[in-house]
């Protein structure tokens, strides 16, 4: 009997830690246990390792509504010292991709204790089934919403998301032969989704120029998938600007932030004939610097000084 006792208590032990990434009471959901099953979670690879996939729908698709709906988390990736993938699903139909428009994000609430409402830009496309990936920077305990995703939320429990008109963007496909990307910090995400919507079709000959500020190398948000995209194809090219690197690092690329010297060397010219646009999405001081708020439609800072109208320039 002790024997049996003992072999029990070891299956136990095994299946409890086979399943410790989910949170147990979370999983006597039948709908969220039957979905780990149907999907080998061993096989989802993170969608930083993914190729650029063309995968469009037109707004109004979305299976997230303007009412805010449950989806549990079912995995997370920590893919730096400050920043994780996390992919939510199963969605409300588990059979179809969340078939959001390309651009747009959707809304996430939690309470943290405090509810708070955040925009977050997915960085799957609509080829992904029954779930979604989200790209996130923790910043501590000044961005109550990502510290609790990136920390504390755990596999099983639930996020509120809901999508809204407001949230579609400038959309995909684009009638530019140029596009030029300033980005700052979390502003890759969108630009995420404008380079699977390029680069993802074939023969594409829209040439993406991006310049990517950041504080320090280890705070670049998808710097593998960036550079993995720009070496394999040569409609897209990104250079890394950083702020804050340390003098005695290895650095070789430029530092500082985003200037007029760069931007000339990257971007099209304010004349240029072909049609092109300037995308921008960053931090309120990118913004104020470069181009003006984001909510104000007039273009001002550095791209108005360079001759850039605000016909040329799209802020996210």
């Amino acid at each position: 009997m002790a024997i049996v006792n003992k072999m029990k208590q070891n299956k136990e032990e095994e299946s409890s830690r086979s399943s410790s990434l989910v949170d147990p009471c979370l999983c006597q959901s039948s709908r969220f246990a039957a979905y780990l099953k149907k999907v080998k979670k061993e096989a989802w690879p993170s969608t930083l390792s993914s190729v650029p996939t063309r995968s469009l729908v037109s707004p109004g698709q979305c299976q997230l509504t303007s009412n805010f709906v449950a989806v549990p988390l079912l995995q997370r990736w920590d893919v730096s010292s400050t920043s994780s993938v996390l992919r939510f699903g199963p969605l409300p139909d588990s059979d179809l991709p969340l078939n959001l428009s390309t651009c747009a994000c959707i809304m996430a609430m939690a309470h943290v204790p405090q509810t708070v409402i955040r925009p977050y830009t997915p960085i799957s496309t609509n080829a992904q089934i029954g779930s979604f990936d989200l790209l996130v920077k923790d910043y501590g305990e000044t961005g109550p919403m990502s510290n609790y995703l990136c920390k504390y939320l755990k596999v099983g429990s639930k996020v509120m998301f809901k999508h809204i008109d407001f949230n579609v963007k400038i959309q995909a496909p684009f009638p530019f032969t140029k596009i030029a990307m300033i980005v700052g910090g979390t502003g890759i995400t969108p630009m995420i989704q404008v380079m699977h919507a390029v680069l993802g079709e074939q023969n594409t000959t829209t040439q993406i120029s991006m310049l990517y500020g950041s504080r320090t190398s280890k705070d670049i948000l998808g710097k593998d998938l960036l550079d993995t995209w720009s070496s394999s194809n040569n409609q897209f090219s990104v250079t890394h600007v950083l702020s804050q690197e340390p003098e005695d690092s290895e650095w070789d690329g430029p530092r500082g932030h985003i200037n007029e010297e760069l931007i000339k060397k990257n971007f099209p010219r304010p004349d240029d004939k072909e049609p092109f646009m300037i995308f921008v999405c960053g931090p309120p001081p990118m913004y104020n610097a470069l181009c003006g708020p984001r909510t104000q439609k007039e273009l001002t800072g550095l791209l108005s000084r360079m001759g850039y109208n605000a016909k040329q320039v799209f802020k996210f």
